[in-house]
């Protein structure tokens, strides 16, 4: 996988709770902080929710060090979808999103992200080492699966006992 095939990772999780409870945890900006060992947290900078909404996202990884990006609300369709790009709407460093549905077994909740197409932080390592490129985004695709797992999990055990 090369950066310009714009890699991407989801993970999913059924939740014995109402699509309203588990709406109300997605949407909540600051909650992946609690379970993630990079998100920190963020701010609406926009009267929220709506697309087009502003917020800054910080976040930390070791071999980055701390960052700030502004990220763009995409997608938003209550109770269903909710989404944001990071950095720029049209052209993203990353996109991130939140999909649920009602099933028999509770609600079923998809979180996903997809790297580029703009610049990242990425594209620093895999520029002093393109012949690591494939590397660099296998391993970056497996700590965002780790942290969405994390978070879902969360966002699982929260809705379900507030049911």
């Amino acid at each position: 996988m090369r950066y310009a095939d714009g890699p991407t990772v989801e993970v999913s999780t059924t939740i014995h709770a109402p699509i309203e409870t588990v709406w109300a945890l997605v949407t909540d900006l600051d909650l992946p902080a609690r379970f993630s060992t990079e998100f920190l947290g963020a701010t609406w900078l926009d009267e929220p929710p709506a697309v087009g909404a502003r917020f800054v996202g910080r976040s930390h990884h070791p071999a980055l060090g701390a960052w700030e990006t502004t990220s763009h609300v995409s997608r938003y369709d209550p109770p269903n979808r909710f989404g944001w790009d990071v950095t720029d709407p049209v052209q993203p460093s990353a996109s991130w999103w939140f999909e649920l549905s009602e099933d028999p077994a509770g609600v079923s909740l998809r979180y996903g992200s997809r790297i580029g197409p703009a610049p990242s932080g990425l594209t620093f390592a895999i520029t002093r080492r393109p012949d690591k490129e494939e590397l660099i985004i296998a391993r970056r695709l497996e700590e965002l699966q780790q942290n969405m797992t994390a978070t879902l999990a969360g966002i699982k055990e929260l809705a379900e006992v507030a049911t």
